[in-house]
């Protein structure tokens, strides 16, 4: 049985098929998706894909070095954005998180590194069958959603940042069966 929470939608079937557990080491990439992941909070994640050109276009192109900088002026006008999930305290955390990236930089900490040192730079392969048994939360998801407080960041607890980590590819949550387990699981051994 391959992984079936995509559905049938073509978006969907396209994110799981091309991104979702591809290993991703860009920090703005990251940077992305660990802000839409904090956006999916209490929504489902087609909600956050549907919206995603609109969300890079309201957060300049998710380029951290820009929203660092926002001010009100700029809430306002995300506030005022129908095209994206309009949540004030989303919103602001989306510039702390900005602030906290450039921050981790200026300490000489690429987000990559410090994301990516909680797998030991490699993508932890799991192996399982059938969706109960993939995990909303670890050990690994909890210390790095601590790590991530520490240095700033909001909206990423650890079931938000498991979430982040199955899509960046920091774990291979594709069931065995699903023909991405297998590219998945190359592309970790090749790295």
């Amino acid at each position: 049985m391959a992984c079936t929470w995509p559905g049938r939608d073509i978006q969907h079937l396209a994110y799981h098929d091309t991104e979702w557990g591809v290993p991703e080491f860009d920090s703005r990439a990251l940077f992305e998706k660990l802000i839409l992941d904090g956006f999916q909070a209490g929504l489902s994640w087609i909600t956050i894909l549907r919206k995603r050109d609109n969300f890079r276009a309201a957060f300049d192109g998710f380029e951290p070095e820009i929203i660092a900088h926002y001010t009100e002026k700029d809430i306002q006008r995300c506030l005022n954005d129908a095209g994206i999930i309009r949540h004030r305290g989303k919103i602001e955390a989306t510039i702390g998180n900005a602030q906290a990236f450039l921050n981790l930089r200026n300490a000489g900490q690429e987000f990559n590194d410090f994301c990516w040192r909680f797998v030991d730079g490699k993508p932890v392969i799991n192996t399982f069958q059938t969706t109960q048994e993939i995990p909303t939360q670890n050990d690994v998801s909890r210390n790095l959603s601590k790590a991530l407080k520490q240095a700033g960041f909001k909206f990423c607890g650890p079931v938000i940042v498991y979430a982040f980590m199955q899509a960046v590819g920091m774990v291979n949550d594709h069931l065995v069966d699903c023909p991405q387990y297998e590219k998945c699981k190359n592309l970790a051994e090749n790295l």
